[in-house]
């Protein structure tokens, strides 16, 4: 099958109309030091705390941001609270994609109305700052949309949390918002949550990869880009391929214990300034031999970034049609192989770095061996 790319569609013809990501809440076994791992390494501010001291006597939550980037560290006290059951399961992961829409009810209720299933019905929090309201819609595994209002709004987050400054001095290392959030679902799945995207967000295909395109010799995935009207939201979907070996799509699984958000793309407007500062701060990155560079100039023309720079720290290159691309992949950012982050800067380029693909999994595939998982 060949790569499809359609056009971004317009705004007035978008049917579940989306501004952008609110937010990203990620469950964890210790929220206080996930937090401080976030600041540190990856230059994200503390802004607002919920816990026992305002009140919350079951869960405790840190809200981290950077640039237009908000993530959510969340984890609960009790082992028999969901949040840690959730954790138990699956390992620190991320449970919630929140996305911020004009209207929580009008929203929840289009999407019932179109197929999804129900995970919080409409809530109306309030507080000195104003109102915000919410509502939750389930998608794959046990990940959930949260719909978030919060035009009458004011406060440093949400009702039940207070400001709250980072006691160390951080380093912000460029981020600018979330490019794309990428998930991992299980053989034969991959349709099924294209047509939900398809049918309950309105989005639409934007790109479609097989394993042709993500293949190496030992592995291969197959892949749908949905993208909301605005283009603001992305969700790629993977599903594993037929291979000799494990792909690392039947890893996630394997140790996700199911489908699940697989990473993050986080966006920079100069990535070897931002991937430098993270590999100052202690995160490791995925490998790629010296020898992809050799022809890559040829390859993807000609690019504004100095290449040594971009060699020196293993930045990857594409282009399409519109321009090109830098990325580079965290390895995972527990001891479970599951969740990393990818940081992206784009140049022109709307794609996700088909031509990387095959350095990528090799990549990927020589940590799975080191890990006895290939």
């Amino acid at each position: 099958m060949d790569t499809l790319t359609t056009t971004n569609v317009q705004t007035n013809t978008d049917t579940f109309p989306i501004n952008g990501t609110d937010y990203v809440e990620f469950y964890v076994g210790n929220a206080k030091q996930a937090a401080l791992f976030y600041q540190h390494c990856f230059g994200f501010e503390l802004v607002a705390y919920k816990g026992p001291e305002t009140g919350s006597r079951e869960v405790v939550s840190y809200v981290l941001q950077q640039g237009k980037i908000r993530f959510v560290i969340t984890s609960a006290f009790s082992p028999e609270h969901e949040i840690l059951k959730h954790v138990d399961k699956h390992g620190d992961g991320i449970k919630v994609l929140a996305l911020w829409v004009d209207n929580a009810e009008e929203a929840h209720s289009k999407a019932l109305e179109r197929g999804a299933t129900c995970a919080m019905e409409p809530v109306k929090l309030e507080d000195e700052h104003g109102y915000i309201k919410m509502a939750a819609i389930k998608t794959y595994g046990e990940t959930i949309h949260a719909l978030i209002e919060r035009s009458n709004y004011n406060g440093v987050f949400m009702p039940g949390y207070v400001a709250k400054k980072s006691t160390a001095k951080i380093k912000p290392l460029g981020f600018k918002y979330v490019d794309h959030c990428v998930g991992n679902v299980e053989l034969g799945e991959m349709n099924k949550w294209v047509k939900f995207y398809e049918d309950v967000l309105g989005f639409k295909l934007l790109i479609t990869f097989d394993d042709e395109d993500i293949s190496t010799e030992y592995s291969a995935l197959m892949s749908k880009v949905v993208s909301n009207g605005n283009g603001y939201i992305k969700f790629p979907i993977n599903e594993p391929a037929q291979g000799k070996k494990k792909s690392q799509i039947e890893e996630f699984l394997d140790f996700y214990r199911g489908p699940g958000v697989q990473h993050v793309a986080i966006a920079t407007d100069d990535i070897v300034s931002t991937v430098e500062g993270l590999r100052d701060n202690g995160v490791e990155f995925l490998y790629v031999p010296e020898t992809y560079y050799e022809d890559i100039l040829e390859r993807v023309g000609g690019i504004k970034e100095d290449l040594e720079a971009l060699k020196r720290n293993n930045i990857l290159i594409d282009r399409d049609e519109e321009g090109y691309l830098l990325q580079i992949f965290t390895k995972p950012l527990q001891d479970r192989p599951t969740v990393f982050f990818e940081i992206i800067q784009r140049n022109g380029a709307r794609s996700f770095g088909k031509g990387n693909f095959k350095a990528l999994f090799e990549s990927i595939e020589r940590e799975q061996e080191l890990r006895g998982n290939l």
